[in-house]
């Protein structure tokens, strides 16, 4: 399958990666197993975006309510962050990806900022597929990071509060400069947004896969996005002028 065959291709896409550790459960291993399985779904994720034509993936890596989980679960969570970007990094350099990485940067403590941080880096001026790791990230604390920003340009007199526009609020979030999702697809079968890019998915599709993360392969990406290319995306308009009424 190559982008070719796929009517319209999506610049952005956003992917809630969900049900590692049900995939485990299920069949009767441990749930580092399941989030193992799900990096490689990750990898093959990843190489099938660039291939079709995908400008922008965003994944949800690690929320930041996760850090409530079990203290070893984390612990491996980290432990697989780190290992991707080891082993990985240089290889998407080598694709010519770039990555972005959202989410609360003040509170995370060791070795794993300073990780992705050098992931940004060392990728900033590669102009392919811009691979957005959502991490340490809550919609809601990114505009609550975001408010609280406008408001000291308020408080200092650098920004009147007439001035605060919805393109102004965009700029001061962690996604600025990156195209809001056309298209968010979520496994497992659930269906909500799970505190993921509450205000950039204004007018995103949604797809909702009943699989589980570490199953995900280019064929279900391909079929989402065939699902995609048959929405009529409207943005609060019309599709077509209404029929003129005889009179």
């Amino acid at each position: 399958m190559v982008a070719e065959e796929l009517p319209v291709i999506p610049q952005h896409v956003a992917i809630i990666m969900d049900g590692n550790g049900r995939w485990a459960n299920e069949r009767g291993l441990p749930r580092t197993m399941g989030h193992t399985k799900g990096v490689e779904a990750v990898r093959h994720t990843v190489r099938a975006a660039g291939d079709l034509g995908i400008r922008y993936l965003t994944l949800f890596a690690f929320s930041s309510e996760n850090w409530t989980r079990p203290e070893a679960e984390v612990s491996d969570l980290m432990g697989l962050l780190r290992r991707f970007i080891r082993r990985d990094l240089a290889e998407l350099h080598r694709e010519n990806v770039r990555i972005r990485v959202i989410g609360d940067r003040e509170h995370l403590r060791g070795d794993i900022l300073p990780l992705l941080l050098e992931a940004e880096e060392t990728t900033r001026n590669n102009t392919a597929l811009t691979l957005v790791i959502a991490f340490n990230y809550g919609s809601r604390d990114e505009i609550t990071r975001a408010m609280a920003s406008l408001a000291r340009k308020v408080q200092a007199g650098l920004l009147g509060p007439d001035e605060i526009t919805m393109d102004l609020i965009s700029a001061h979030l962690d996604t600025a400069d990156i195209p809001d999702p056309d298209l968010i697809i979520r496994t497992s079968g659930e269906e909500r947004l799970s505190n993921f890019l509450l205000w950039q998915a204004a007018y995103a599709e949604f797809v909702f896969i009943p699989d589980y993360w570490p199953d995900f392969d280019r064929q279900m990406l391909v079929s989402a996005l065939k699902t995609y290319a048959a929405r009529d995306r409207r943005f609060g308009g019309l599709s077509s002028p209404p029929a003129a009424v005889a009179g």
